[in-house]
């Protein structure tokens, strides 16, 4: 399924989003089908090889493009949120810091903001991530602003899981236009409606937000120890 614009209207973009063993689709799924529905749109689902992957939870993948092979100019770099162990993988923050320096746009989504942050890319720019860490964006330099995507120059990041989606939209704005964006919202019917009002700390409160870092706090200080040393 494409979004019915004809392809002669249509710019070439290029598209890297990093997968990685363990990394969450979740946080991809939003930028890799709304982009993938557009026509001239080169998407590359980009790993240090193309072999088979595992995603979380149990989500097979296979990476389309090795980042040897990846194009060295891409309009668009995205990631999500990968294991600790990716945060000291030397290539990969290389491969991040080569393409997301040339990039028109370098994007995250959830703890992916702090990857960025490993690859040098979000010094001194406002950022979110997942709101179990965002008092780790210091640590690299960029300055926490609240709200579901911030946008700052050419960074764009998001915290929650609907940021894939979001980010999507905006960078479909930017590149196609008001008309294409709307369309895109519309195709996707992307109007949440959430069981719970909860989907915040603002909105949860301080007990049950207390009990989600319980829940995560093995993993939050996992990722502490990577990034804080």
């Amino acid at each position: 399924m494409t979004l019915s614009i004809p392809d002669a209207s249509m710019p070439e973009v290029t598209l890297a989003i990093l997968v990685a063993p363990g990394y969450m689709p979740v946080d991809i799924i939003g930028m890799h089908t709304m982009f993938g529905m557009l026509p001239k749109v080169n998407l590359h689902l980009v790993w240090r090889n193309t072999d088979e992957l595992t995603g979380t939870p149990a989500f097979p993948t296979r990476p389309t493009t090795s980042f040897a092979d990846c194009p060295r100019d891409v309009d668009i770099l995205f990631a999500g949120a990968v294991p600790p162990a990716v945060f000291q993988d030397e290539e990969t923050l290389e491969f991040l810091a080569d393409r997301g320096g040339r990039a028109r746009w370098v994007a995250a989504s959830c703890t992916g903001a702090l990857l960025l942050g490993a690859a040098g890319l979000i010094k001194g720019y406002r950022a979110t991530t997942n709101f179990q860490a965002t008092h780790l964006l210091e640590h690299y330099g960029a300055t926490h602003q609240a709200g579901n995507v911030v946008e700052d120059r050419n960074r764009i990041t998001a915290g929650p899981a609907t940021g894939g989606f979001e980010i999507a939209f905006r960078l479909i704005q930017d590149i196609y236009g008001d008309d294409l964006a709307r369309e895109a919202i519309l195709q996707a019917e992307y109007a949440p409606e959430p069981l719970f009002d909860v989907g915040s700390v603002a909105l949860a409160g301080p007990e049950l937000t207390a009990r989600a870092r319980a829940h995560i706090r093995p993993l939050t200080e996992e990722l502490e120890r990577v990034v804080l040393g």
